[in-house]
This record gives structure tokens, C-alpha cells and sequence, in this order.
């Protein structure tokens, strides 16, 4: 009886952490405040792989990639198919990273293969000057 009660004790403080959190941000909305005080560049197909130092799936919404103080945006053609639960396994071609090139997602538990992503291009994010 005691191990009830304990357990029914857990469960009501973990659902009251979580109703306390408060709504997940979207995908957009995760994608605004990583972009905030960026101004977008012009569109490219393709990024050199030995600059990009990281990554990040938004989920249902984008690719990002980190390359020096310039962030690459890439929104796929079948974006809803993006988890952060997933890994991605691409297949570039030479130096660079393209819209051509193939990536696959994988559950990680399991690493079976789920699905693949289209990508499109890649889209710079620099920093705006401050204007006097």
C-alpha cells in the first residue's frame, strides 16, 4: 500500500512540474529566438563541412548549422518529418554539404532507418550592426 502511495505522490508532482513549464515552444518559435538580431543573406545550395562546427533539428521546422558568428538555416521540403529524437545520417559529397546530398533519419533505440529528408538551400544568418 505504502509503494502506492508513494507512486501516486511521484506522479502528481511530476505532472504538476510539467503543467507549471508551461506550453513547449514551436518549431518557429524556437527558430525566431536562435535567429533574433540576425538578418538573413542570400540562399546558397551548398555549405563547406570543415567550417561547420555544429547542428541543431528543430523539430518539424528546420536544420541549423554553426559556422564562425554566421548561422545557416535550412528548411526542408518534408520538414515535418524532422524529430530531435531522431539522428540524422548524411551522405555529402567531397567538402560540402548540399541540397542534393541524401540524409536519412534513424530512432535511436533502434537505429532503424525512418524516413529521409529533402533538403533545400541553405540560407545565411549574420548578425545586424548597430545603426547610429
Amino acid at each position: 500500500m505504502r509503494r502506492i502511495v508513494i507512486a501516486l505522490a511521484a506522479t502528481t508532482l511530476l505532472s504538476s512540474a510539467a503543467a507549471q513549464a508551461g506550453p513547449r515552444p514551436t518549431g518557429e518559435e524556437q527558430l525566431a529566438k536562435m535567429l533574433e538580431g540576425r538578418e538573413a543573406g542570400k540562399p546558397t545550395s551548398c555549405i563547406s563541412l570543415s567550417d561547420t562546427r555544429n547542428s541543431t533539428v528543430i523539430d518539424k521546422t528546420a536544420l541549423v548549422y554553426r559556422s564562425g558568428g554566421t548561422i545557416w538555416v535550412n528548411r526542408p521540403k518534408n520538414a515535418q518529418h524532422l524529430d530531435s529524437d531522431d539522428i540524422l545520417v548524411t551522405y555529402p559529397t567531397g567538402g560540402q554539404f548540399c541540397h542534393l546530398d541524401r540524409v536519412n533519419t534513424m530512432e535511436r533505440s533502434g537505429h532503424f532507418v525512418t524516413g529521409f529528408i529533402a533538403l533545400g538551400d541553405f540560407v545565411p544568418y549574420r548578425r545586424v550592426e548597430a545603426r547610429n
